[in-house]
């Protein structure tokens, strides 16, 4: 890759970085107790838990968005991408590159550590359930300050489209992995909702996904003292949320900004 450029450069560490996530998410095995509660777990507590996420993507997305922005500045983020992205287009290099691309690796990094304190938090007084809307919370925030310092917005259907396809995707594997991926590839092309889908229909979706994954541990985290346990597992998936959108996006702006 000597004489390529820093965005061919960076296409290709990106799409190489991206085949190593996946196929180490596809590696992955269920572990023997998981297998086991997917047959003794009663379909009405898995109802409740994906109700649960189902509500609390609902209420941030119509009352929480505010709430969420005063945990960072907005505009200064706006403001420090435009910078930012100025200073490479006068640049092209890959220094000037990395000035846009770590800082969203960074922002990702403190709500990664942030989220799995806040669940062995919740999961030392037994509470699986309650933290359901702070994680969904924390998720949202990370992904929105990514998209922000790519210089993405999130307030639009559209947007929010992508984000919950990125939730659904992070946390699943195999044929619904590859599904969701092929949706986000499309997405990013054509910045559009495909026709027939919403925002609704991939809010259950993604609710349906982040409660596969999750639902095993918000049980245990329901226990007191033992539930730490089942808390930290929130930095996991948070960890593997952040680390797919950041992919995505960085994607997403090579492709917009020309790669």
């Amino acid at each position: 890759m000597k004489n390529f450029t820093a965005r061919q450069k960076e296409w290709h560490r990106i799409c190489a970085e991206e085949e190593k996530f996946l196929n180490k998410i596809n590696s992955g095995k269920k572990m023997h107790i998981s297998r086991i509660l997917d047959e003794k777990i009663p379909k009405k507590i898995r109802s409740s838990i994906d109700t649960a996420f189902l509500k609390a993507f609902s209420l941030i997305f119509e009352k929480g968005t505010d709430i969420i922005e005063k945990t960072y500045d907005k505009k200064q983020l706006e403001r420090d991408f435009r910078i930012l992205l100025n200073a490479d287009r006068c640049c092209r290099n890959e220094k000037s590159l990395k000035n846009i691309t770590r800082p969203a690796e960074r922002s990702g990094n403190i709500n990664i550590f942030v989220s799995g304190a806040s669940g062995i938090g919740m999961g030392l007084f037994g509470a699986g359930l309650p933290d359901i809307p702070i994680f969904t919370g924390m998720v949202l925030k990370c992904i929105y300050e990514i998209s922000l310092r790519y210089g993405f917005r999130y307030n639009s259907d559209a947007e929010k489209y992508l984000i919950l396809l990125i939730i659904e995707g992070a946390v699943s594997d195999g044929e619904q992995l590859a599904a969701a991926d092929n949706r986000i590839e499309e997405f990013i092309r054509r910045s559009e909702i495909p026709d027939g889908c919403s925002v609704g229909q991939q809010t259950a979706s993604a609710s349906s996904a982040l409660t596969s994954a999750l639902m095993y541990t918000k049980i245990i985290q329901g226990i007191p003292i033992v539930g730490a346990v089942g808390g930290a597992y929130d930095f996991k998936y948070m960890k593997r949320i952040s680390k797919y959108a950041n992919i995505k996006y960085r994607k997403r702006f090579l492709l917009r900004t020309g790669r």
